[in-house]
């Protein structure tokens, strides 16, 4: 009873309530306890490797336990001199030339007016007959020159247009040949440290302002209808030259012969010209381009080889258009001695000059003095009731018109498109300059290109004048009226950009790459503009420093799957001016590729954004070329 009473009187002692307090000092008590343990634990682990002082003490280690304390104590010393506190998470350092891209050095100066394509050693590898060797032969992969192309040693910006049409640098085009060959007919001469072109030509001694006022009397040059014209053997584009001024804008071409920078002049005095020659392969024009087609003297043999040059000249003339001939044998009459020939020559050349044009069914309009010209027909009604007569030329069968890439000449005639009318013109009627830039192309009209409709080149017009004015502040040499003269577009479509420049004094070659998706090279001529078909995996037929501005519309997402980036930008270095211009649009991945290929070109380039803002994937390139020449000699 005692017992139960005592415990009950202890059980009123213990608490009712666990003690918290202690319970948390006993816990925080064990953890210290478990901190301190596992933290020695991890310093025994961790512990430095022990070193030796001296080599008779590493002995030691190797040893069993012995009593040599001395030893013992000198190889359990620690020591830290061989801590190792360098970062080993870090990647080294590409190679400076992994970094930079291509090694991209400067030419050898004897390769200031090296052309690839048309490299005279090379072409005398090939036929001379039909001038074969002096088409374009570009160089085998292998051949290829991976270097950039100096300017010759004085080399100075050209003067401003029109000044330029009449002289140019001596420098820039270091060749004296004409001034002596053609002396007595006033192509070029030299003074000081320039040339001066007067104007003259074989068979205009008047000059070219005469000599096109001449033609203006037989065929209206003025109201418009003609606007587009291609000289053939232009000499130094002397009529080219003068036709700017009556907004006829000409194409001309010559071959790389004896007659040393024919073009290399045209292209220094800002007159439209490209290295080229009739021989066995058609000019790289669309069909139905040229209002008019003139050769002056141009030594082309019209009637030989069945008239085939005559017969493409056909192909590139619109329905309608004329072609002029001077020169011999027009006017044979009067000049037969000083032209160092027999008359019964003369005379049956022009005879078969005469079949060859009927046989094309042109009409001679007029032969007056030293000037013939002749028409080509609106439509090829009468041509196909005079083919099924006289089974004379006939008519190709199943073959592009406007394939002219590498393409070999033929000496059937080019059909025109189908006429119902006999005054209908063929393919459908283009406007008067400058309603034609423009008016809906008879080419879209005719809804013979798949998806560009009237709509879509309205919406294009109007989608790069607003391009070229952006391009315009961010360039301040293209917002300089005259900066500016010779401009290459290297993917036109349907000539948009050089349509928005046209109150500019500038003129712009457009290209139509050989592998775009559509062919609209014969759209941009129906505007009243210029170009040429091309590939951008070779050259260009063209000198060194023929162009002040370079522009171009995806041309690298274009050509990246087709052959090396590096080679493009080579090219375009090659051909552009010192402090020349250049803009490009494209997606940002490949822009930044062109980007480290143009510093070690060394331009100045930058990457902007794209006009409708920051967020749209395509940008700009925008870059000037650095002026450096070769050294002296």
């Amino acid at each position: 009873m005692a017992n139960t009473n005592c415990i009950s009187q202890l059980q009123n002692f213990t608490p009712k309530k666990p003690n918290r307090f202690l319970t948390n000092l006993y816990l925080l008590t064990f953890i210290t306890f478990l901190c301190t343990l596992f933290y020695h634990l991890g310093l025994w682990r961790h512990y430095p490797s022990t070193t030796t002082i001296s080599a008779a003490a590493d002995s030691t280690l190797c040893l069993p336990n012995t009593n040599n304390s001395a030893a013992t104590a000198t190889a359990t010393i620690p020591s830290f001199t061989k801590l190792d506190f360098a970062a080993h998470h870090l990647l080294p350092d590409p190679p400076r030339t992994a970094a930079r891209g291509p090694h991209l050095p400067p030419c050898e100066p004897y390769f200031s007016e090296y052309t690839p394509c048309e490299d005279q050693k090379r072409s005398l590898k090939f036929p001379r007959g039909r001038l074969v060797y002096r088409e374009r032969h570009c160089p085998a992969p292998e051949e290829i020159l991976r270097c950039r192309i100096p300017a010759p040693h004085g080399y100075r910006l050209p003067p401003r247009w029109p000044s330029s049409r009449d002289w140019a640098w001596y420098a820039n085009v270091p060749h004296k040949e004409l001034t002596v060959e053609k002396k007595n007919q006033n192509w070029v001469r030299f003074e000081g440290n320039r040339f001066r072109f007067p104007g003259g030509g074989t068979m205009f001694p008047r000059g070219a302002n005469a000599y096109i006022d001449d033609i203006g009397k037989l065929i209206n040059l003025r109201d418009g209808s003609i606007r587009t014209a291609i000289d053939t053997g232009c000499g130094v584009a002397s009529f080219g030259a003068y036709l700017l001024s009556r907004d006829i804008l000409t194409v001309s071409f010559a071959p790389r012969d004896t007659h040393e920078g024919q073009v290399q002049f045209a292209l220094e005095r800002g007159v439209p010209a490209l290295i080229g020659i009739l021989a066995s392969i058609r000019l790289p024009y669309p069909s139905r381009a040229f209002d008019m087609a003139h050769c002056s003297r141009c030594l082309i043999p019209w009637g030989q080889h069945d008239g085939i040059y005559l017969n493409e000249v056909d192909r590139v003339l619109r329905p309608g258009g004329y072609w002029i001939l001077s020169g011999p044998p027009v006017n044979y009459q009067k000049h037969w001695r000083g032209w160092e020939r027999t008359r019964d020559s003369l005379k049956d050349e022009q005879d078969t000059i005469e079949d060859v044009a009927k046989s094309l069914c042109w009409k001679k309009l007029v032969q007056k003095d030293d000037l013939a010209i002749w028409q080509k027909p609106t439509n090829h009604i009468h041509c196909q009731i005079k083919r099924k007569i006289f089974k004379s030329r006939p008519f190709c069968q199943a073959q592009d018109p406007d394939m002219a890439w590498y393409t070999k000449l033929d000496t059937c005639l080019t059909p025109l498109p189908e006429a119902n009318d006999i005054k209908e013109v063929s393919g459908g009627k283009l406007s008067k300059w400058p309603e034609r830039l423009t008016a809906i192309p008879p080419r879209i009209r005719s809804e013979s290109l798949e998806g560009i409709t009237a709509e879509v080149f309205k919406e294009n017009t109007e989608l790069w004048k607003k391009r070229v004015a952006y391009y315009k502040t961010l360039d301040h040499q293209l917002q300089e009226r005259g900066r500016y003269r010779n401009m290459l577009d290297m993917n036109s479509y349907l000539g948009g950009f050089a349509a928005a420049l046209v109150g500019d004094p500038v003129w712009v070659m457009n290209i139509v790459p050989v592998e775009a998706e559509i062919n609209t090279l014969g759209v941009i001529y129906e505007r009243g503009l210029i170009g040429t078909y091309h590939n951008w995996c070779e050259a260009m037929s063209t000198y060194p420093r023929t162009y002040d501005f370079i522009h171009g519309d995806s041309v690298f997402s274009l050509y990246q799957n087709r052959c090396d980036i590096v080679e493009i930008l080579l090219e375009m270095d090659r051909i552009l001016r010192p402090q020349g211009g250049v803009i490009l649009r494209d997606d940002v991945d490949v822009l930044m590729k062109v980007k480290s290929i143009a510093d070690e070109m060394q331009w100045d380039a930058r990457i902007t954004d794209h006009e409708e803002g920051p967020y749209q994937r395509q940008k700009i390139f925008v870059a000037v070329k650095h002026y450096w020449t070769a050294p002296p000699p």
